[in-house]
């Protein structure tokens, strides 16, 4: 039964629901759509799943573009509707003719709903009654038809099966003609215009020995013909510059080793500001670029036409945008996106949504259907980048130090993407906004993992808690957190070891750790370089965490710290990938190898290398 039906606009006002339909809604479903579907541009997804306070709801959903309303049906999960779809359309038409702007209630549309929905029930137990009816035909033919094979293979039981080629019809003529055995590879038949077969005996032609005798020659020809044009040319040897002088390049760029009495083995001073302190929203030299070019260009100059000015022409006269007209953008728009390293199935879903939020709207004169696309796609990339919840890390810090409590951030990962280089580096920026920071050896698996961390701690003059290895992790991160405690210490960072996303064993580890300690946040450190493979890790993680908890809310990842970012050139869609496929935000993007190079991520940056 379906449980609540809703119209609303885009803006959040409700028009119409229907109030005969079941009980009252638990929790909040409709909310939850918003959130993490049409506000995270995954409305082109079939159904929307809500578990929440004991219920599980099934919402689905449908769209009217030009005049901005939604149209929601929410139903128990268990139940499978199979009309809610076509009640849905119907609801759709009917409320568009009689829809209003100035109006705000529609009690009249109650008759008419109701209506809609018994004939919407109607068709569904028609649908399912024939479907009863076919199962038992379809069983029925089967067994008519083996029983028929198998009274053939007696050779008593009609006069049909006495026949090998065929069988006599009532007028004498052969009616069926059962195909050549593979013994018998000579028998042809041909057709008469009074619908007689003649059989001939001529042997079948085998066009499959053909094409191979042709693939054979084709090879014997270009393995005959390499070595003649090899030795047609000939080796020109290159002359060797020979340079006297030496080169003088310095190889090591490491510091000094300083003896262990010596004080200050690593000022901050020598660093650095840390790139995290610095704009958001600071032009790139490609923004740069960009804008001196166009102060150049005069108005005579032709402007260079983009991918998608060449493709597509201009379509006037306010037509309304069907999903033929947006088919051509939008698969060229997914081309693209995959070119920059977005996974293909997150681009297929961005252009689905794209087209959902596009499709019956009316088209500006003079207004190009490409231009329209690429700024729809434009605004829904920003929405997605563009953190929902505000997470400020020196805010919550503070918060937690007047609670007198330390701030433990955790950090998560698969093997060699750079955890503990990178927790360096979020030391070192927190150390410039005068915060007490302690390191936690927790990587107690990895050779040489304690030793790694234990001269990042060194170089940055900071405590560092380690326990050795073969340890339990969660045990030393606790430990770690009462001596900050102990020391009023204001920030603890814990270091884990890498792991594959199918470790069962370790990922258990890692779960025990994260539900013992109650971390206040969880990093996932991940490789902007492997793009496709880091949502698959990211999802794993995340999977895993919830299914090895033991508390009812599992604790999930809350941020992603993206590493190697400077080494990828313009294939930025891992960090689209990875944003969308979990609803984390970025919060950190390392970009190089000292202390400093750690930054926020450019949202418009990143929006315009995916779409340029």
């Amino acid at each position: 039964m379906l449980e609540q039906l809703l119209i609303f606009t885009r803006g959040g006002l409700i028009l119409w629901t229907c109030r005969e339909l079941g009980n009252a809604l638990k929790g909040s479903p409709i909310d939850a759509l918003i959130r993490s579907c049409l506000l995270e541009e995954r409305s082109a997804d079939a159904a929307y799943q809500y578990d929440a306070l004991g219920a599980s709801y099934t919402l689905k959903w449908t769209f009217h573009n030009e005049l901005g309303l939604v149209f929601v049906a929410v139903y128990q999960r268990m139940l499978h509707l199979l009309y809610v779809d076509e009640l849905l359309a119907m609801v759709k038409r009917e409320f568009v003719e009689i829809y209003n702007p100035k109006r705000m209630i529609y009690t009249d549309f109650d008759d008419t709903f109701r209506q809609l929905l018994k004939e919407s029930e109607a068709r569904a137990e028609e649908m399912k009654k024939v479907k009863q009816i076919e199962v038992p035909i379809k069983r029925q033919g089967q067994n008519v038809s083996q029983k028929a094979g198998t009274m053939g293979k007696g050779g008593k039981s009609s006069s049909r099966s006495q026949s090998k080629n065929g069988a006599d019809d009532e007028d004498g003529r052969i009616s069926s003609i059962k195909p050549l055995s593979n013994g018998n590879a000579n028998g042809e038949s041909k057709k008469h215009e009074n619908g007689d077969v003649e059989k001939t005996t001529e042997t079948a032609f085998d066009v499959n020995k053909l094409q191979k005798l042709r693939s054979k020659a084709g090879k014997k020809n270009e393995t005959s013909k390499a070595p003649k044009e090899e030795q047609g040319k000939k080796k020109l040897k290159k002359n060797r510059v020979w340079d006297d002088k030496p080169q003088e390049v310095k190889l090591d760029f490491t510091d000094p080793v300083k003896e262990k009495g010596e004080e200050n083995v690593a000022a901050l001073g020598d660093q650095g500001k840390s790139m995290m302190d610095k704009d958001e929203y600071e032009s790139s030299e490609s923004e740069i670029e960009e804008e001196e070019d166009a102060k150049g260009r005069t108005d005579s100059a032709p402007k260079k036409k983009g991918w998608f000015s060449s493709i597509f022409q201009s379509v006037s006269g306010n037509s309304i945008l069907e999903r033929s007209d947006l088919e051509p953008a939008l698969k060229a728009l997914k081309d693209r996106l995959m070119t920059k390293n977005v996974a293909e199935e997150i681009a297929e879903k961005l252009c689905e949504s794209v087209a959902a939020s596009l499709e019956g709207k009316k088209l500006g004169s003079f207004t190009r259907v490409s231009s329209t696309v690429q700024t729809a796609m434009e605004e829904a990339l920003l929405r997605i980048l563009t953190p929902q919840r505000s997470v400020d890390i020196l805010r919550d810090v503070h918060a937690a130090k007047e609670q007198g409590k330390p701030y433990v951030i955790v950090f998560v990962g698969v093997n060699g993407v750079g955890k503990s280089t990178n927790l360096a580096k979020v030391a070192y920026w927190l150390l410039h906004h005068d915060l007490s920071v302690m390191m936690a050896a927790c990587d107690t698996f990895r050779s040489g993992a304690v030793e790694q961390l234990r001269t990042h701690a060194r170089r940055l003059q900071i405590p560092i808690f380690e326990k050795g290895y073969e340890k339990d992790p969660a045990m030393v991160a606790k430990e770690a957190i009462q001596e900050a405690n102990r020391n009023k210490v204001d920030v603890v960072l814990v270091d884990t070891a890498g792991r594959m996303q199918d470790n069962e064993p370790l990922m258990r580890a890692l779960s025990k750790l994260i539900n013992v300690n109650t971390p206040n946040l969880v990093l996932f450190v991940g490789e902007a370089l492997v793009g496709n493979d880091a949502v698959d890790q990211l999802t794993k993680f995340d999977q895993k965490l919830a299914d090895l908890s033991t508390s009812s809310n599992a604790r999930l990842i809350d941020g992603i710290l993206l590493t190697k970012f400077d080494t990828i050139d313009d294939k930025v869609g891992a960090a689209l990938s990875m944003v969308y496929i979990s609803g984390s935000p970025v919060m950190f993007v390392g970009c190089g190898q000292s202390y400093t190079d750690l930054k926020k991520l450019n949202v418009k940056s990143i929006v315009k290398t995916l779409l340029k």
